[in-house]
């Protein structure tokens, strides 16, 4: 499907991110739960259910971050962690694809819906087999939610591009291709961080820091509260 032909191109238009970074931008509340994710757990023979981009590193790629996103949310639907990591292990190699929790719910929904199915049976999962095979609707419903915000491309059907809070926040956006996908102030071409950063040391000046950066002061209030909402 060719989602690594830019990482092995050029390794910088993957997105770099921390385990804390991923921490704020999902709304977890705990590091440890996505780095069992991506790392397995120590002292057991569990292993993640990501396959990442930069393996031997603490680094989360974009793509990375898109299914820990798709992990937390069914998570929170109650499927199971072993239903997904079978789901994710049958996905990357009937479909050839390293990253199946990134892939657009528009082309490949149904079958992650019957792969998700067919692991909750294989594992005694019965809750999640129950909510694919008997609510497919609940589930469509579920999977459009977990799509807002997201634009895939369109030859890989692959997340591209994350706008996390779309409602709140439409001008902010994480994309790999810029900043290394920190949230950016997307009509200023501005990490949210560096004005938000700028904004404090000027004791809370956004005029001070408009001028300064050449942009307008909504687009400081934009970045500043971004920046809060996440911390808070």
């Amino acid at each position: 499907m060719g989602e690594h032909v830019n990482i092995e191109r050029d390794p910088l238009l993957a997105g770099f991110y921390s385990v804390s970074d991923a921490t704020r931008f999902l709304g977890v509340s705990s590091a440890a739960k996505l780095r069992g994710w991506i790392n397995g757990w120590p002292n057991s023979k569990i292993g993640p259910i990501v396959e990442r981009d930069f393996k031997g590193s603490p680094t989360v790629s974009f793509l990375d971050l898109m299914e820990l996103r798709f992990i937390e949310y069914f998570r929170g639907q109650g499927v199971s962690m072993n239903t997904l990591r079978l789901a994710a292990a049958k996905a990357r190699k009937e479909w050839g694809t390293t990253h199946p929790f990134a892939l657009s719910n528009a082309k490949y929904l149904t079958d992650r819906v019957n792969i998700v199915a067919q692991a909750a049976e294989e594992v005694g999962d019965k809750k999640t087999w129950d909510l694919t095979s008997g609510q497919y609707l609940m589930w469509t419903a579920v999977e459009e939610s977990i799509a807002k915000g997201v634009k895939f491309d369109p030859s890989s059907y692959l997340a591209a591009i994350w706008r996390p809070r779309p409602g709140d926040f439409p001008d902010i956006v994480l994309d790999p291709r810029r900043a290394f996908g920190k949230p950016l102030v997307d009509s200023a071409g501005i990490p949210t961080e560096v004005l938000y950063r700028q904004f404090r040391s000027e004791d809370g000046d956004a005029n001070r820091v408009a001028k300064w950066f050449g942009v307008t002061v909504d687009q400081v209030k934009t970045a500043v509260g971004f920046e809060v909402e996440l911390t808070s």
